[in-house]
């Protein structure tokens, strides 16, 4: 089916799903998944495997997500592989039509799965169309309609993605974030075994910040050999400090970082002037830097992927100067790496355009990344930040 053809094209035969632009163009499919419609802004991925993990990561609050993998849904669904409870992902873009699971670990398929959880599916779409008119107009705002009958109201479906304000400005944390303490106690994970649950006895204590945080940040601070509470996103200072942390982590999460640091980075600020170490993630790594001094900006096109090359810099890595990480992404918002102040040094650089994705704080046991370094999906290059934070507490 033709890709963002002009709005006036007719319906093709056997539509019974429509991705409409907020400049009229639209984009007609075959819908899966939840029925009815959705707006937001329509982001690809370029992660080959881990879509579940994907489309529950919160971090994709109020986005669509275009797969540039053209088979999605070949390995079903399962428990194991949520990575947030929350509103996440709003729906998904796919190549081709999902085919039944042929995985050992599924225990349902993907249509019902997001069909359960209300998010909209369209299959049939050029997808390398689509991520090449993002990479080269920007990410926009679209609205995804479902109906198995093919009915749909165009004018009001582009009425609809016009007047959508979009990302920037907007925050969205509080809408995925805990809205309470939660004890975390999952760990490692085996195959047959499901999540250990280590004792917490001995371990240094991290509060968790949750901005929108997938679970295995949580798992991989245990694997780390910490004891792990996490707090709501508009936790206070006094909060934090009467949880007695010898650390505390900032987690990834969805919206625009200056919104969210409203009220985040004041909390940072806190923090940092009480020498409390810290180690933010993603939306966490952004506010630590406002919180910093620092500025952030919306991204063009964003980086999403589990592919992403990043380099370490700043001459503070010793013989490991000039490593590269291939590494999980998820954003689009960054670090202006110009306005770092006097004290804070960039630690790492993206290899595909150059764009901060490290800071640390000179005599301050503070530090971040903008990539995921707990993956799910993606590599494992870069486990080695939650060993360092969590070795340094003591």
């Amino acid at each position: 089916m033709a890709d963002a053809a002009p709005s006036h094209a007719p319906q093709p035969k056997g539509a019974t799903a429509v991705l409409v632009f907020a400049d009229g163009h639209v984009a007609w499919g075959r819908g899966f998944g939840a029925v009815g419609d959705a707006v937001g802004e329509l982001c690809f991925n370029t992660s080959m495997t881990g879509y579940q993990e994907v489309m529950t990561d919160p971090s994709y609050a109020g986005q669509f997500v275009c797969f540039t993998f053209p088979h999605i849904g070949n390995v079903g669904t399962n428990p194991e592989d949520v990575e947030g409870l929350c509103d996440s992902a709003l729906g998904c873009v796919v190549r081709e039509d999902v085919t039944d699971p042929s995985n050992f670990r599924s225990m349902g398929d993907l249509p019902q799965w997001m069909a359960e959880k209300g998010k909209i599916g369209i299959a049939g779409l050029d997808t390398r169309a689509l991520t090449r008119r993002i990479r080269i107009q920007g990410a926009p705002n679209v609205v995804i309609a479902h109906d198995p009958d093919g009915n749909f109201d165009l004018k009001a479906l582009h009425a609809k993605a016009e007047g959508w304000p979009g990302l920037e400005g907007m925050d969205l944390a509080k809408t995925v974030a805990r809205s309470c303490h939660q004890d975390w106690t999952g760990g490692h994970w085996t195959l047959g075994e499901g999540y250990d649950e280590p004792g917490a006895e001995g371990r240094p204590h991290v509060v968790a910040m949750d901005f929108g945080a997938k679970d295995n940040i949580f798992r991989n601070l245990v694997k780390a050999r910490a004891k792990v509470t996490v707090v709501p996103a508009e936790a206070s200072y006094e909060d934090i400090m009467a949880l007695n942390p010898d650390g505390v982590f900032l987690s990834n999460g969805p919206g625009d970082p200056a919104a969210t640091g409203v009220y985040a980075v004041p909390v940072i600020k806190q923090l940092l002037d009480a020498d409390v170490p810290l180690f933010g993630i993603c939306l966490g790594h952004q506010m630590l830097a406002l919180a910093a001094g620092a500025k952030t900006s919306k991204m063009f096109q964003g980086h999403r992927g589990a592919n992403h090359p990043v380099q370490r810099v700043g001459g503070v890595w010793g013989e490991t100067e000039g490593l590269v990480e291939i590494t999980s992404m998820n954003h689009g918002f960054a670090v202006d790496g110009d306005t770092l102040p006097a004290g804070v040094i960039e630690t790492h650089k993206s290899l595909f355009d150059g764009t901060n994705c490290g800071i640390a704080i000179k005599d301050k046991k503070a530090f971040g990344v903008q990539y995921h370094p707990e993956a799910s999906p993606g590599p494992q290059d870069s486990f080695y930040l939650f060993e360092k934070f969590v070795s340094s507490l003591g």
